[in-house]
């Protein structure tokens, strides 16, 4: 457990929540609150009392939570941390209380997003104007995955997918702006009304969803998966060598009680009888000793030579992947789309380019170069507008 890793406060993909142990904290504060609870909080240790309420699972009275990053052994209570049982259990229950949701996401004029492809130039944006045009609604599904071996590592978060609902496409602009909306600490039920739409409604774009999820993470699952093979050779080649250690051991005790049975066998012969029987008793005992030591290298010989299977089948057992991906909340997220149209301007020359456009989603479609018909991108921006729209790549080879 010494190496397992807390990485629910560490750097995520965009579309991930970073669940901290501030953020868990906030989060059962107004959880507990939400049902009527009260808290006292005690340094690290909160004594907290569930009132007796239907709507809840938690055993009704008082009960401790330990909060600290290093708490007492001689404490007593539940942990509450962002892998603590009773946090998932709350974490649970709560998405359990408001499985579905609606949001409505509107076109802001101070807060359109500028197409990357136009920074990095001497371009000029003068002014953009959006039009919406029509609603389109998505579904935002909000899963808990959890990446981990039983021994090595453990990786939690909260990640967004977005499913647009007429093309099935996803939005993962989408999922940015509605985590940056909604957060662990966020009570929803103050920014969603209740969503129109039943949970079976959804069901066509969960499977999508997850599809995606996994997708999204794969690469995550991939180098945990990684470094749990590289902790699983590591520990394979330990017990390699400390087997081979044993071996030597072995070898050189067995070589000793060889010698000593001889010079036994010789004193044997040139011996008394009264010495002789004490020399038959002695050679007696050691060579059960000797049968015992060459029994165990003749065992350690024949699991050297076949790779030590059983052992590598326990290590690797123990750092094998875990996954699971659990959908916590459906939320059915109404956007506009239309076009927005951005005025550009060069050394005296103006020029008006329309895109596609998205409320929460930002520009929906690129713009193609005029000369090479490359499309503008963040690595390839518009470079002049002076005779057409030229990108970079254009003006560098074209001077």
């Amino acid at each position: 457990m010494s190496s397992k890793a807390l990485t629910w406060g560490k750097a995520m993909t965009d579309a991930a929540l970073a669940v901290t142990q501030s953020a868990v904290k906030e989060f059962t504060e107004r959880y507990l609150e939400s049902l009527g609870g009260t808290i006292e909080k005690k340094g690290d240790k909160w004594v907290v009392t569930v009132p007796d309420n239907e709507d809840t699972g938690l055993p009704a009275g008082q009960m401790s939570l330990l909060t600290g990053d290093d708490t007492n052994e001689e404490a007593t209570g539940e942990p509450l941390h962002p892998e603590s049982e009773f946090f998932q259990r709350i974490l649970r229950e709560a998405s359990k209380r408001r499985p579905t949701g609606k949001l409505t996401i509107e076109s802001d004029q101070a807060e359109v997003e500028i197409p990357q492809w136009l920074e990095g130039s001497d371009v000029e944006v003068r002014e953009t104007q959006l039009t919406p045009y029509y609603d389109r609604a998505a579904v935002v599904v909000l899963f808990q995955v959890s990446i981990e071996t039983v021994s090595e590592y453990q990786q939690e978060s909260l990640r967004a997918i977005a499913i647009d609902g007429h093309s099935e496409q996803r939005l993962p602009e989408l999922e940015e702006t509605f985590l940056r909306i909604t957060s662990i600490t966020t009570d929803t039920t103050n920014t969603a009304s209740q969503s129109a739409f039943s949970e079976a409604d959804a069901r066509s774009l969960l499977d999508t969803a997850q599809n995606q999820l996994m997708e999204n993470v794969r690469t995550e699952i991939d180098e945990v998966h990684r470094e749990a093979s590289r902790a699983a050779d590591t520990e394979v080649e330990e017990y390699r060598q400390l087997q081979q250690q044993r071996i030597q051991e072995l070898e050189e005790e067995r070589s000793k009680l060889f010698s000593k049975i001889d010079k036994l066998s010789e004193a044997i012969n040139s011996s008394n009888q009264d010495d002789r029987v004490e020399a038959l008793k002695q050679r007696k005992k050691l060579k059960a000793e000797y049968e015992e030591v060459d029994s165990e290298l003749s065992d350690l010989h024949e699991q050297q030579d076949k790779g030590y299977p059983q052992k590598q089948k326990e290590i690797r057992k123990r750092h094998a992947l875990d996954v699971r991906v659990t959908p916590l909340t459906v939320t059915r997220v109404e956007y506009e789309r239309g076009e927005m149209d951005i005025e550009l301007a060069e050394e005296g020359v103006i020029r008006t380019v329309t895109v596609g456009y998205g409320s929460g989603i930002g520009p929906t479609e690129n713009v193609r170069c005029s000369l090479c018909d490359r499309e503008f991108t963040a690595e390839n921006p518009i470079q002049t507008i002076k005779d057409s729209l030229r990108c970079r790549r254009c003006t560098s080879s074209n001077p």
